[in-house]
């Protein structure tokens, strides 16, 4: 049992379950927003029928992105105590900052946002819940700075072993810092649009034909169709300034093992890191280079030119190929969806009960593509914990094997008890919530509570996984 290796597998783990919920609390608050705003401004009853069940379902994923935000820390301390002792000076300082601005931020307002609509005016609710959304964007921003700087360090100076700032704003500001961002907040309102639309089908098919489950099936389906061909977009710049600044991590996405003009994008293969090379590849002559490049005939370094400091392919290869082919399927649905939707043949804006099925079934789908780009940009970065700075082997305790192996095995244990939990609270709050048309005319509060409402909480992407 490598310590290292199980290491990063602890830590892997616990950011695979923290990144669930921060992916869709960042988006969720903007789109309890917008269902508040239609309410204000139309005063029609389904816009708060809407905005009152889709923040108990907010407020249980802030209290998971709390819990299992927490640990990640201590592993800093008890498995990755290289990290702080090299780079302190610039993680510290990002992380303090998250702490100040977005944390307090969302602290001090989640309270009023979730009990305070019949104890402060509709304004000042109003204004919470936008200062919510923001705080979570925040908290994204500052998260997501450290974690470029990891993978395309800048705006520093080595002394005696330790990072020193020079320009943070060239630290913060670092050359895919844009790139990641942007990435993120689409991803986050991809994994919501889905979420709305899949629930929302759900309780249609179940017979709650409200006008809430209504407008925001139409919501989320129509969100989704918006932003999905920007994340396409994005995506593409993202992979040429990956290309750019990390270059063995491409040729690990796209099995590319010797430097190839002209490269085929590959559907399918296996990569065979004892031959070096691809087993059973099937592709399309040129595409790779043409993404990457723009050129048909564009060059791409092959894994050969990285030997010794190229990450792990497989991971990488199939990881990108979930992440991609679930984008695509995202595409074809939502635009079908917003074609089904709107069309002649839905007068009333219902769907069909087939494309209703599709979409419970693709409810959480976004967590599948979230998590393999995270997987592909982290297992990426390797063997570096810092891209060029640190490697992990480096920042790696003297931790047991045994003793890491014993606490994976209970972390495994429990976030996939809480994975299931909340996936079926989720679930369960969808059967129970039959909205009458006029439940929101009174505009009263929150009819259950999630969480106790003087609880402190906290909602990050955590930082990088080692």
């Amino acid at each position: 049992m490598d310590p290292i290796i199980l290491a990063r597998a602890q830590f892997g783990a616990n950011i695979t379950f923290h990144i669930l919920f921060p992916t869709i609390s960042i988006a969720m608050g903007w789109v309890l927003l917008f269902f508040k705003l239609r309410f204000n401004k139309t005063g029609d009853a389904k816009w708060m029928d809407a905005y009152k069940f889709w923040v108990k379902v907010f407020a249980l994923t802030f209290a998971l992105g709390v819990v299992s935000g927490i640990t990640m820390s201590f592993q800093f301390g008890t498995n990755w105590p290289g990290y702080m002792q090299t780079v302190g000076n610039i993680a510290g300082p990002l992380l303090a900052y998250e702490v100040l601005t977005a944390f307090f931020l969302e602290a001090s307002f989640l309270g009023i946002m979730l009990f305070g609509t019949n104890r402060v005016s509709n304004r000042v609710h109003t204004v919470a819940t936008l200062l919510v959304a923001g705080g979570t964007t925040l908290s994204a921003f500052w998260i997501i700075a450290l974690n470029s700087w990891m993978q395309t360090p800048a705006g520093f100076e080595m002394i005696d072993g330790k990072a020193h700032a020079l320009d943070w704003v060239q630290i913060v500001f670092n050359p895919s810092f844009p790139y990641r961002l942007t990435h993120m907040l689409l991803a986050s309102g991809l994994t919501v649009a889905f979420l709305i639309a899949g629930i929302s089908a759900y309780r249609w098919l179940r017979g709650d034909k409200t006008p809430a489950v209504t407008a925001t099936l139409k919501t989320g389906v129509t969100l989704a169709a918006i932003l999905i061909p920007l994340q396409i977009f994005a995506g593409d710049l993202h992979g040429l300034n990956t290309l750019k600044h990390q270059p063995a991590k491409v040729a690990a996405m796209e099995g590319v093992w010797e430097t190839t003009k002209g490269a085929p994008a590959l559907l399918f293969a296996i990569p065979n890191t004892q031959t070096r090379s691809n087993d059973y590849a099937i592709g399309i002559p040129k595409v790779a280079s043409l993404i990457l490049t723009h050129e048909l005939d564009g060059e791409i370094k092959g894994l050969n030119e990285f030997q010794g400091k190229h990450p792990p392919v497989a991971p990488l290869f199939f990881g990108f190929r979930i992440m991609v082919g679930m984008g695509m399927l995202m595409l074809a649905v939502s635009w079908f969806g917003v074609w089904q939707l709107y069309g002649r043949k839905s007068p009333r804006g219902e769907p069909q009960p087939w494309l209703a099925r599709v979409l419970v079934g693709m409810s959480f789908s976004g967590w599948i593509a979230t998590v393999a780009g995270w997987y592909v940009t982290e297992i990426g970065r390797q063997p570096y914990l810092v891209y060029g700075v640190l490697k992990t082997v480096d920042a790696a305790s003297a931790v047991p094997g045994a003793m890491i192996a014993s606490t994976f095995v209970m972390y495994l244990t429990l976030y996939s008890a809480l994975t299931v939990a909340y996936i079926s609270v989720v679930f369960h709050l969808a059967r129970k919530a039959q909205f009458p048309a006029s439940f929101s005319s009174s505009f009263p509060g929150p009819s259950t509570s999630i969480i106790p409402p003087m609880i402190a909480v906290h909602n990050d992407l955590g930082p990088a996984q080692p």
